[in-house]
């Protein structure tokens, strides 16, 4: 049974809870405090920052920060670190009145939309207490990616929806979330008129009949096709894509919202996935930088968003002996070096590399779940891994500026527009990755410093070093329905000034 998507969704998963587990049920309530707190932090960070048209102005104070409401009312809390990730947001005061539930919050400030956002987040607190109780106490050091990956409990580090799962029951999400650790058997459907690009396997294929990879959770509630039994994955962060256990990933249809997004795949996302994944492919091998692309083996889909997967290599595979492969999204939730001499060679790292890419006409989406560091034996930043081509974005006149022969590509992939290449590769990388691995405003600020004087001088290096930097407004999307695509922030930029 599913609970309803109410503002008092830590009651009703805690009933589930006690039937699906109930030795989980003292943990999930003392995580509870801190899961409030933490969702809070990120929804003040959209509060300040993010260009909410009922916030009238915004005024610093020695105690803190007022937002003066275009009603005339006032939201009092702390100052606000645009880059922070620690949760340093217990209590916001509306009018005086405080407020520790961040869905009752919103449900006050009665702002169009506010319901639906509000359940919202009162999900992700529920699903990250959740997430964080029962959390084993282990030395061990992950071997393999997804145990890497099983480490991230708090999902995305400034999305107020970092644990929203609407529509999962509390089993679901023990059952299919990685941080839960669980084995996830997979079912296979197979389709007599499907699209396919690149190599699907024989081990996929029932003869002439495509076998197509589907989750669970897809099964129970969306799709209504006869499925035959499968094979058990582990699950990644994002929780539709899923590491067999010999190496390969998979990328499944999942059509629910998780934070901001309906996980499904778009047809012209598996028209495109060869054809992005050869070119891609080519551009590495060109470049003289340390970096590896995780190719896209095979894609398909029965027309339908709905009913399709993609098969692509695993980012172990580009590993050495005594190396490892971890997602940047683990590095803030381990013990390995990142003192700031470690961070600002990884900043180097992956500026250079994005940088170059970004003036060759790609953009890439490099936030932490994308993005992969490779580290030496003793931690030493080595290499970057990309996976995941889906979201990048190519400019066909910067291609053929540097004598690149352009890819057979349209749609929303392709564009010349500055504005739109810098947004794609500023906002994952720096608003994203460098500032969470940072964790804080002057963190950043140190390792941006200590390496931007010696990147090679393009445009987009200026346009870093210059402009506020952009972010996508995650709430503000959230609470915008019926605007359709991104909506854009803008955050202090490290290099420039202090943040608020």
């Amino acid at each position: 049974m599913h609970r309803p998507p109410t503002p008092e969704a830590e009651a009703a998963l805690a009933d589930e809870l006690s039937v699906a587990r109930p030795g989980l049920s003292a943990p999930y309530a003392a995580a509870l405090p801190g899961a409030r707190a933490a969702v809070l932090t990120r929804l003040w960070r959209a509060l300040v920052y993010e260009p909410m048209p009922w916030v009238a102005r915004r005024e610093t104070g020695r105690d803190g920060l007022t937002l003066h409401l275009a009603d005339g009312r006032r939201l009092h809390g702390p100052h606000a670190d645009p880059y922070a990730t620690a949760s340093y947001v217990t209590e916001l005061r509306l009018d005086g009145t405080p407020h520790d539930r961040p869905e009752r919050l919103v449900l006050a400030l009665a702002v169009p939309h506010a319901a639906a956002f509000a359940a919202e987040l009162g999900d992700s607190v529920a699903s990250l207490a959740l997430s964080r109780a029962g959390q084993p106490v282990s030395d061990h050091e992950p071997v393999t990616g997804w145990e890497w990956e099983q480490r991230i409990v708090d999902g995305h580090p400034y999305h107020p929806n970092c644990r929203s799962r609407p529509g999962f029951s509390a089993a679901e999400q023990l059952a299919y979330g990685p941080e839960h650790r669980p084995l996830v058997e997979l079912g296979l459907v197979a389709s007599d008129d499907c699209l396919v690009t690149g190599e699907w396997p024989k081990w996929l294929r029932d003869g002439e009949r495509v076998l197509i990879p589907v989750h669970p959770w897809q099964v129970a509630h969306v799709l209504d096709e006869p499925v035959q039994e499968g094979f058990a994955a582990h699950p990644l962060m994002s929780l539709r894509t899923l590491a067999l256990p010999d190496g390969p990933h998979i990328k499944t249809a999942l059509s629910a919202r998780l934070t901001s997004s309906v996980r499904d795949i778009s047809v012209y996302s598996i028209e495109t996935a060869a054809t992005v994944s050869a070119f891609m492919e080519t551009i590495t091998e060109r470049l003289d930088v340390p970096l590896h692309i995780t190719r896209t083996l095979g894609a398909a889909t029965a027309n339908s968003p709905d009913l399709a997967a993609v098969l692509r290599e695993s980012p172990d595979l580009y590993a050495n002996p005594g190396e490892r492969v971890v997602p940047v999204a683990a590095l803030a939730t381990t013990a390995l070096p990142q003192s700031p001499a470690w961070l600002a060679e990884f900043t180097r790292l992956a500026l250079t590399v994005c940088l170059r890419l970004l003036d060759l006409g790609v953009a890439l989406e490099a936030h932490g779940q994308n993005l992969l560091v490779v580290l030496s034996p003793t931690g030493a930043p080595l290499r970057l891994v990309y996976r995941d081509l889906a979201d990048i974005r190519v400019s066909p006149a910067r291609l053929a500026h540097h004598g690149i022969p352009v890819p057979d590509l349209a749609g929303r992939i392709v564009t010349d527009d500055e504005s739109t290449l810098r947004r794609k590769l500023f906002g994952a990388l720096v608003g994203g990755t460098l500032g969470a691995t940072a964790g804080s405003t002057a963190a950043l600020r140190t390792a941006m410093d200590a390496v931007v004087d010696d990147l090679p001088h393009t445009p987009d290096l200026t346009a870093l070093r210059r402009e506020p930097l952009p972010t996508k407004a995650l709430t503000l999307m959230r609470l915008s329905p019926q605007t359709p695509g991104d909506i854009w922030a803008q955050l202090p930029n490290p290099l420039l000034s202090p943040a608020l």
